[in-house]
């Protein structure tokens, strides 16, 4: 059997592992080495000790637990919460008030850490059931809470933006900056279409009632902003500045960002040893998942290249129609056909390191492809049947709350992401413009 065909049976044999429910990790370690080793015998293992030693130690990925403490602390002292009740209180007097007030937090958030789980998390479990009673209607509520929480995968500092810098050869901080006004511009898409559905069909997105927003004086609705508010706002522009800026690397960023959520929980008067306690086992956990997965793509990325596979995607991206446009498109209908049954981990370790070479060695400018492919990957938490906002929001939702309302709920949102990689794709300077304006 050829190398070609063995290549070609590994890719079938992972995603036999995955449908017969082996975890993704396991399945791809099993795959890799496996298929590996028949076409190529023990060489692989002896390579592949510097491979996943170049993994473990790599610097740069170092700032993924740091920036894991940082946004489960603000879940865990319930600074997340202050947020939204707060910014709720302030623009509920607007139709679909609470809603946008979700999606300023899911930017805040999105900027503070990252983790689409915390986020949809958070607000399913304190604003979703009262959306509920104030009227708005189930899939709106659902839909918006899943979407703001994906904010996170494309607003630096992002978990996905960290790994396609070390995927693609490129710096942290040149993603991080591309990667802003796409962020804040699908923010705004979501946004516009909440204010539009209030003025169509405002009885899905009625305002809070003006007695509640009388309860709360403005003085003290004031006080609560500088004091909830202010803060997060100001630890995220001190770590996006910093990185973006070149005054700090996203490792040392980072770690000053974990110790900020620290000084900002202690402030509010939210720090003790449980919650302590619960942020380690939290981030020690999700960053044990990410860097296990990561050590399993080794073998499975070592023997697919070994084995010729790289040779067979570029015959295959040969063929395609449309010339390097055509190429792209490919891509990306192909990340987002994948988003539906795989995590954006998975599919940034295994599909993408087969077609990056092809874009690579054609001249076309990486970090626009990196904010396409980040932009792309979101859209992989909201698409069921296997999108993980879906399953954080149906762990946490009232029983009022039906699956179909979610489903229902996220599809305008995809959609709206859609729009965002579409202009993006469009015009690249959307994502290119600030790398190059602060001299990246």
């Amino acid at each position: 059997m050829t190398n070609e065909l063995l290549a070609i049976f590994m890719i079938g044999g992972f995603f036999t592992l995955i449908i017969t429910g082996v975890p993704v990790g396991i399945s791809l370690a099993i795959s890799g080495l496996l298929f590996g080793y028949l076409g190529f015998g023990d060489g692989l293992f002896n390579l592949l000790p510097s491979r996943i030693y170049g993994v473990v130690t790599n610097y740069t990925l170092l700032a993924l637990p740091l920036f894991i403490f940082m946004g489960v602390m603000l879940e865990k002292s319930r600074l997340a919460e202050d947020l939204l009740e707060t910014i709720g209180l302030a623009m509920g007097g607007l139709r679909g008030g609470m809603a946008l007030a979700i999606v300023l937090v899911g930017v805040l958030m999105g900027a503070s850490s990252g983790i689409v789980g915390a986020t949809v998390v958070t607000a399913g479990l304190i604003a979703l059931g009262p959306l509920i009673k104030r009227g708005y209607d189930h899939g709106v509520s659902c839909g918006v809470i899943c979407a703001s929480g994906t904010l996170g995968q494309i607003i630096p500092p992002s978990l996905v933006l960290i790994l396609l810098a070390d995927i693609m050869g490129e710096s942290v901080g040149t993603l991080f900056a591309a990667a802003l006004i796409p962020g804040l511009m699908l923010g705004g898409l979501f946004v516009a279409y909440i204010l539009l559905l209030g003025v169509v069909a405002p009885n899905r997105v009625p305002p809070i009632p003006q007695d509640e927003r009388a309860a709360v004086s403005s003085g003290e609705l004031t006080k609560r902003l500088l004091l909830v508010v202010v803060p997060p706002l100001a630890l995220v522009f001190a770590v996006l500045g910093s990185i973006i800026g070149g005054v700090a690397a996203p490792t040392e960023a980072a770690s000053m960002g974990a110790f900020g959520s620290i000084l900002l929980a202690a402030f509010a008067r939210r720090l003790d040893f449980t919650t302590l306690k619960e942020v380690a086992e939290s981030t020690l956990s999700t960053s044990a998942m990410v860097f296990f997965i990561l050590i399993c793509a080794q073998p499975f990325g070592l023997a697919f290249r070994g084995l010729g596979g790289e040779h067979l995607v570029q015959d295959a991206f040969a063929q395609i129609p449309g010339g390097l446009e055509g190429q792209l498109f490919f891509l990306m209908a192909l990340l987002f056909v994948l988003g539906f049954f795989l995590e954006w981990i998975e599919i940034s370790y295994i599909a993408l390191p087969l077609f990056l070479p092809i874009f690579a060695s054609s001249g076309v400018d990486m970090v626009w492809i990196a904010i396409l492919v980040a932009m792309n990957l979101q859209t992989s938490f909201l698409t069921p049947p296997f999108g993980w906002a879906l399953f954080f929001l149906r762990g946490v939702a009232p029983p009022e709350v039906t699956t179909a309302d979610i489903y229902r709920g996220v599809i305008p949102f995809i959609g709206i992401q859609l729009v965002g990689l579409a202009i993006v794709f469009l015009y690249p300077g959307v994502a290119t413009w600030l790398p190059k304006a602060i001299g990246w």
